[in-house]
């Protein structure tokens, strides 16, 4: 027998599963995924033999039936066995002409549907029209904050305030040049926590106070070079910015190209008077004006409905499907320091990094905005970062830290991943096998951009 994941992702209140391999009889009540509002999920054995041959066919009653052939990954196929599946939506009266089925022993089913190059291209190039036509100015909220911080306040109180307003990025403001000079990351605060640990000193309270944001970020690059080492170069000193009239288009391409998670959105105006912040520009918010758009006319744009499973993008483990990645799927375990999470972090030049339990399935992310967390109850000045366990560092982490975590299987689309991902405490997507939860790969916004913008 071979374990069979069946999906519905269409909604409703109650959804069951028929078939022939349960004589059409037995109602079998699926299951609403975690974290999602809409998909729902059953697992069952069925016997051997060819999957998914074909999508769906009408049979000689005129009705629609799915059908799966279901194959062994160890054996070589002897013998067929047809299964007609069917599922019936309760609340919705209608029959299902789209369930997926996956195996949870090493089971590769064929993709939902298979893309021609010339249907990537048209869905790229409208894609891109829309985003040369937007205006940055349209990811200004109708209401809301603009932060920006002194760049000669305290790293210590740097350090809280972006806690406090749950920021993980914040322009610095040059009071003496009255302009916007640079970006205050929890990189910054990373590279300043294993600094300090590298001269084994634990942080005091008086180190933080002594130190401006700007003496600090002067000293980033050779920080960066002494943590990260020579083969990662720092980031440039000239301010990365964006301004209203520019394409988001452009204010995407300017993100990826510099691998940089926000710029500051600014106005000069025309007689020069001080330059005023209007937004920090990132890619959740691109996101979010690419789904709005397309949100009811997704056969525009067939790529935006294929499985994240069967695209180019994101970092798999490497026994999902065969498939190679550009860089290992890093992962620690709940026992791990915390040390070793900031260095992976940096080192690896990655956003976050999946924790697990002692059977390898998912508790948490970590993920560099994380790292502010630390000024909770001043944890950053009572223990040493390898004293501390990733276990009690998710401990410290809020309710909203927790609720970054999302999660979907390699079956999900990619306007589903983007929907996602349009949150901006959202920053990547986990992969997980749903019913171990064990880590198959991860995707970012970034991973995403470079899709659709390559």
């Amino acid at each position: 027998m071979v374990l069979i994941t069946f999906t519905w992702r269409y909604g409703g209140s109650q959804v069951f599963l028929y078939g022939s391999f349960n004589g059409w009889t037995d109602q079998l009540l699926m299951n609403l995924v975690e974290g999602s509002a809409a998909v729902f999920q059953r697992i069952i054995d069925l016997p051997p033999g060819y999957h998914q041959e074909q999508l769906c066919v009408q049979d000689e009653y005129g009705a629609i039936n799915n059908l799966i052939f279901v194959k062994e990954s160890d054996s070589t196929p002897s013998a067929l066995l047809r299964e007609d599946t069917q599922s019936k939506l309760v609340s919705g009266f209608a029959r299902s002409m789209h369930l997926e089925a996956s195996s949870s022993r090493g089971l590769q089913l064929e993709p939902v549907m298979q893309l021609s190059a010339n249907e990537i291209d048209v869905s790229r190039r409208r894609l891109f029209m829309l985003l040369s036509s937007s205006r940055a100015d349209g990811l200004i909220p109708n209401s809301g904050k603009v932060f920006a911080l002194d760049s000669e306040v305290a790293v210590k109180q740097a350090f809280h305030i972006m806690y406090e307003q749950g920021l993980a990025v914040m322009p610095l403001w040059d009071e003496r040049n009255a302009k916007i000079s640079g970006m205050l990351t929890a990189s910054d605060f990373i590279l300043i926590l294993l600094k300090l640990h590298g001269s084994h000193s634990m942080l005091s309270n008086d180190e933080l106070e002594r130190h401006t944001v700007s003496a600090w970020k002067y000293e980033k690059f050779q920080l960066h070079a002494e943590v990260s080492g020579p083969m990662i170069p720092p980031n440039r000193r000239v301010l990365l910015q964006a301004g209203p009239d520019d394409s988001l288009k452009d204010v995407a391409l300017l993100l990826l190209h510099n691998k940089i998670s926000a710029v500051p959105l600014l106005h000069s105006p025309e007689d020069e008077s001080c330059v005023q912040l209007l937004h920090t520009a990132c890619l959740a918010g691109i996101s979010k004006h690419i789904c709005r758009h397309f949100r009811h006319s997704l056969e525009y744009l067939p790529l935006l409905q294929q499985p994240v499973g069967n695209l180019p993008l994101g970092t798999w483990a490497r026994e999902v499907g065969g498939r190679a990645s550009s860089r290992d799927l890093l992962t620690l375990y709940s026992r791990d320091p915390l040390s070793s999470a900031l260095k992976l972090l940096i080192e690896g030049q990655i956003s976050s990094i999946p924790i697990l339990d002692d059977n390898g399935a998912l508790i948490n992310v970590y993920s560099r905005s994380d790292v502010t967390s630390l000024a909770r109850s001043n944890v950053y000045a009572r223990f040493r970062l390898d004293q501390m366990i990733m276990a009690q560092v998710l401990e410290v982490l809020d309710e909203a830290s927790c609720d970054r975590c999302r999660t979907c299987t390699r079956f999900d689309s990619l306007y589903k991943i983007m929907e996602l991902l349009s949150d901006p405490i959202t920053r990547r997507i986990v992969v997980i096998d749903p019913n171990t939860r064990h880590v198959k790969g991860i995707i970012t916004l970034r991973d995403v951009f470079n899709l659709l913008l390559s």
